[in-house]
């Protein structure tokens, strides 16, 4: 299906195309197939570059297969689905929504909020009460049906396309580095009592990320920056009753993270990697434990 997808599309353009990627353009073969790859899907050979099929079966390198694996532009392992995580984060979003269609009650116990009852009483629920598990359930909640849709649809337009260039266990780590922080900026801000749900503060987080990536790659960064500057617009539009706390918190986060994935040298690059999301996370546990002590 992927063969015919780039044979279709090469042949409304002037250029070739990736195999794997249909919609951008190379000029790069694989010295093995001859199969055109784009600057993601190059694995370095003895002479020249091979796409990811012709690596994984050991074809072709002089090296082991398991020494030839292909590599993300980020040092993530290429898979053969993509956009498994995404798939898997989306279908969590739906279950936990249809559980909550079904039970609204469920909403008291995920969503996001301070502290209940507020001062000068002591605080018995919400996070300031030690319900931090809500940092991550409320990152899988939703209550109305736009809320979700909205929210689904980018996560599939944003996610898969970053998870296939970052890899699974990095596409993660941004995924939830930035839900966090969102959250973690709502907590800080947003009023004690006041509720916050969704998957905005991650998906906000997956269009920093993407931004840096794109402009590592070259690409034409102008239809993500579109995109993020009208979602900027909804967000501070008057009575949308958005949070905007989270998306710009998780904005942040993602940019940081993702440019660390990106741009971090192949030497030692894990640890640069996953420490910069570790100093954004502890950053996000600073501003938690400031309000908590504001609230208690």
């Amino acid at each position: 299906m992927e063969n015919q997808a780039a044979g279709s599309a090469q042949g409304a353009r002037s250029a070739p195309v990736c195999y794997r990627h249909p919609d951008r353009e190379t000029g790069v073969r694989c010295t093995r197939c001859e199969r055109p790859i784009c600057p993601e899907c190059m694995v370095s050979a003895s002479v020249g570059f091979q796409c990811p099929d012709c690596v994984r079966g050991g074809s072709g390198t002089g090296h082991a297969p398991a020494a030839s694996r292909p590599r993300t532009v980020a040092g993530g392992t290429v898979t053969s689905d993509p956009r498994l995580l995404t798939k898997i984060l989306i279908g969590i979003n739906l279950a936990v929504f249809i559980a909550v269609q079904a039970d609204t009650s469920l909403l008291d116990h995920l969503v996001l909020y301070g502290a209940w009852p507020p001062k000068p009483f002591t605080p018995t629920s919400g996070v300031a009460g030690g319900e931090w598990y809500r940092f991550v359930t409320s990152m899988f909640t939703h209550q109305q049906y736009w809320h979700i849709a909205f929210n689904m649809l980018s996560l599939w337009w944003i996610g898969g396309p970053l998870e296939a260039a970052l890899g699974r266990i990095r596409y993660l780590t941004v995924y939830f580095v930035s839900g966090l922080a969102g959250g973690a900026l709502t907590y800080l801000l947003a009023p004690a009592t006041q509720g916050s749900l969704g998957a905005s503060g991650a998906i906000f987080g997956l269009f920093g990320a993407t931004a840096v990536l794109m402009r590592r790659l070259n690409y034409d960064l102008r239809p993500v920056i579109a995109l993020l500057v009208i979602n900027l617009i909804i967000t501070f539009s008057p009575g949308m009753n958005i949070a905007w706390e989270a998306h710009i918190g998780g904005l942040v986060a993602g940019v940081v993270s993702g440019y660390a994935m990106v741009h971090a040298p192949r030497q030692g690059r894990a640890l640069i990697q996953y420490g910069t999301c570790a100093v954004v996370l502890a950053v996000a546990v600073v501003l938690v434990l400031v309000r908590t002590a504001q609230l208690t």
